[in-house]
């Protein structure tokens, strides 16, 4: 039974991560719980912190790429901070629009973000034009790789709570 609402956990999360939610935060969160919550330990503290680092990463990435990625299209770095905060601010704005509208204000907010930020940094048009677009690049390369962990991370889990669970 606790394996199933560990599974059920697992599945909203990772439903959650797409929308721009903290999936990977509440996988390390049921991690926790499953482990002290289920009787011999559930799943183990190895695994609670191999999906912290995991979700570490994936955090840390989610918020970096954009702004690598405009410095790498030729941004300053004035135009990194405004894709980061640009992505953060659309996010935020995009939630009261259902089921997309924080993903679309995440990834409109970091290309907006990049854009004005370039442009007070005296760049003109066409150059922070490239460089907005690098940011929006960042931005979907970092979603789909917040993803992909945020499988690994449900894929431990599941085979670790799995293993206790029929040994």
């Amino acid at each position: 039974m606790q394996v199933l609402a560990l599974a059920a956990v697992l599945l909203l999360s990772l439903i959650m991560i797409p929308f721009g939610m903290p999936g990977t935060l509440v996988m390390f969160a049921a991690a926790i719980c499953y482990t002290l919550l289920v009787p011999n330990g559930g799943i183990g503290w190895l695994s609670v912190g191999v999906v912290g680092v995991l979700m570490a990463i994936a955090e840390g990435l989610e918020w970096t790429l954009s702004a690598r990625f405009a410095k790498r299209y030729g941004g300053s770095r004035r135009a990194g901070w405004g894709a980061v905060l640009g992505g953060m601010v659309g996010a935020f704005m995009g939630v009261p629009v259902p089921i997309v509208g924080s993903i679309v204000g995440a990834f409109a907010g970091a290309f907006v973000g990049a854009l004005v930020f370039e442009m007070s940094a005296g760049s003109g048009g066409g150059t922070a034009t490239r460089v907005a677009w690098g940011a929006l690049l960042g931005r979907v390369t970092a979603a789909a790789i917040k993803i992909a962990i945020g499988f690994v991370m449900a894929i431990w889990l599941m085979a670790a709570a799995l293993t206790k669970a029929f040994s």
